[in-house]
């Protein structure tokens, strides 16, 4: 037999469906209040007063520019006579010269693997990290060998040290990335490079450059064809370019660090290498 209900029978479910909105107006009330009340504190007691310091917008501004040019380095990741790696650094730095940069580059030939029977007083390897403590800036531009970066490469960026003399040779300069490829576009290397770019404390640029076909892009002098990549190129230097004059007179100000200011060196290492269970 079929049931009717009066027309103002509510039912269950509909006083279920009032009470929840009724219930949701005080806790969306609440929830406001309470977000306001969090992040009204300043409660922060875990914080070291004496080594924190809040940032300070003047401190951002240099009190003198810099009136030298740029000092970019070029790393590449091929020896090879006609390394595609090196022509399209080259180009790079055709482009940073005309820009107004002061450009050098590493020849990695030569060079020992790390661990190799080799220390810091080796003839290749101290220029390398001369040329690093003499630039604002670098470009890395590496093949792409089993999809990944070359050896030739990674071994550059391994004799780098992350602390020289207690000196950070490369924090807080800029760092542009670059790959190469034989065959169709790729952004391992790259993508690569970055990770290694972060880890050394550089300011990696957004902009990066990946060449594919490399091959076909240089004419039989070594010069890159008009294109996009070459387009791509010319965006990548210019970026390079402003970021290294807008950074490098405030680097020191922008890598900072709090963690830094609160912990010695041989505090940081009794802390990396004990357990906190003692």
């Amino acid at each position: 037999m079929q049931r009717h209900r009066h027309p103002g029978f509510i039912g269950i479910s509909g006083w279920v469906l009032i009470f929840c909105r009724l219930a949701n107006v005080d806790w969306v009330n609440r929830r406001t209040s309470e977000t306001f009340y969090w992040h009204s504190m300043t409660d922060t007691p875990n914080l070291d007063d004496a080594h924190f310091k809040p940032v300070d917008p003047q401190s951002l501004v240099p009190a003198g520019r810099s009136t030298h040019p740029p000092r970019i380095l070029m790393i590449y990741g091929s020896l090879r006579e006609r390394s595609y790696s090196r022509l399209s650094a080259e180009e790079g730095a055709r482009i940073l010269e005309r820009l107004g940069a002061e450009v050098k580059f590493y020849d990695p030939a030569g060079l020992p693997l790390v661990d190799d029977a080799a220390d810091a007083s080796h003839p290749k390897v101290d220029e390398l990290r001369q040329l690093v403590i003499w630039c604002e800036g670098m470009v890395w531009s590496s093949p792409e060998r089993h999809g990944a970066m070359t050896g030739v490469m990674k071994s550059q960026i391994d004799w780098i040290p992350l602390s020289l003399g207690g000196v950070r040779p490369t924090q807080g300069k800029t760092l542009a990335v670059m790959q190469v490829s034989g065959g169709s576009q790729s952004f391992n290397t790259v993508n690569q490079l970055r990770i290694l770019g972060r880890w050394m404390r550089l300011l990696t640029i957004p902009n990066q450059s990946s060449i594919a076909r490399a091959w076909d892009e240089f004419d039989d002098e070594g010069r890159m064809r008009p294109s996009s990549f070459y387009n791509r190129l010319v965006d990548v230097m210019e970026e390079l370019y402003r970021f290294t004059l807008l950074t490098r007179d405030i680097k020191d100000v922008l890598v900072d660090r709090y963690s830094e200011r609160v912990e010695s060196h041989a505090e940081l290492s009794k802390r990396v290498n004990q357990s906190k269970r003692g």
